[in-house]
């Protein structure tokens, strides 16, 4: 499929319509998972805000704003002490909100903004976004991340689960590991009527079925072909991959977010993309998008020193 063919197919290139805005609206969104704002490894809350800036964002849905409990494993991990989202955003001059709610799509989450935030959704899942009168949604999420398919697959230990082999198990596992908490985000988001624009944004701890594709395998990248279920919901739901509709070439460009703390080598570890942002929007246009990380070629936008194990997602869009 080539490049504007999967634009059309991602509806990036939106038809004309009679009810379109007589102005666009530009907004450069962000998700970054920030590892306790850098706490986790020590690190000051500066070189996150350091980050944001240099991607230049308007929005960040952030997860992972407080410390890791301890212990923390895979099948327990609590997050412990307060939520560093209100220094970021006071070093930013930005707004912010606390998801605190009990939510399986949750994990110390917070959305911060430069534009006002007027109120969040009743489960908590998001917030609305006042973006110079239009109404825009920001869904912020951080996914279960056990069991992890990936690991699964490629026998790597990860607490108690048990080992897949076959494109089916994995997709059913990573249903009954998330399948419901991307309901709920599809379920909000079109709650949301007033919206001018919706956008899911965070780590999802599940890859994209546009990354694991048989160009990958052959590229050795992935093991085999998997269409992986919740970035496949967002799709038939009408969001929009922004990464991937910038770069449509999966090999060219795989714009790996897990992690720069190990190499690509490591045979107990599997480097990927699991940090994303969907929109859905009238008319959207998606005119960047990128990484942002410690280093070259994995980063577009580099910042050292780099606080977090992500590499965070970086796009601009209008609509």
């Amino acid at each position: 499929m080539n490049a504007k063919v999967l634009a059309v197919a991602l509806g990036v290139l939106a038809a004309a319509s009679g009810n379109a805005p007589a102005a666009e609206t530009s907004l450069t969104m962000m998700a970054f998972n920030i590892w306790g704002g850098g706490g986790n490894a020590g690190k000051p809350v500066d070189e996150t805000v350091a980050a944001i800036k240099a991607a230049g964002a308007d929005i960040v849905a952030i997860s992972e704003t407080r410390l890791e409990g301890d212990p923390c494993t895979a099948d327990v991990c609590t997050p412990r002490g307060e939520s560093v989202a209100p220094k970021i955003a006071a070093a930013l001059g930005f707004h912010y909100y606390d998801q605190t709610m009990a939510n399986p799509a949750i994990w110390a989450n917070a959305v911060i903004s430069r534009y006002p935030i007027v109120k969040p959704t009743a489960d908590d899942l998001g917030v609305a976004i006042d973006v110079k009168g239009r109404s825009v949604y920001v869904f912020c999420v951080n996914l279960d991340d056990a069991p992890y398919q990936p690991y699964q697959l490629l026998n790597i230990e990860y607490g108690a689960a048990p080992f897949l082999k076959t494109a089916d198990e994995v997709i059913k596992s990573a249903e009954s590991t998330r399948g419901e908490a991307f309901n709920a985000l599809i379920d909000d988001a079109d709650a949301a009527t007033n919206a001018d624009a919706v956008f899911i944004a965070g780590d999802f701890n599940e890859p994209s079925h546009r990354d694991w594709t048989p160009g990958t395998v052959k590229a050795g990248f992935q093991p085999l072909a998997v269409e992986w279920p919740g970035t496949t919901k967002l799709e038939k739901a009408g969001f929009v991959d922004l990464f991937r509709a910038a770069y449509p070439d999966e090999v060219a460009k795989p714009g790996i977010t897990w992690t720069p703390t190990t190499e690509a080598s490591n045979p107990e570890d599997h480097h990927d993309r699991i940090d994303f942002i969907f929109a859905r929007a009238k008319a959207l246009k998606v005119h960047s998008a990128g990484v942002v990380g410690e280093k070259t070629p994995e980063a577009d936008i580099v910042v050292s020193p780099w606080p977090s194990d992500h590499r965070a997602v970086v796009a601009k869009v209008s609509f």
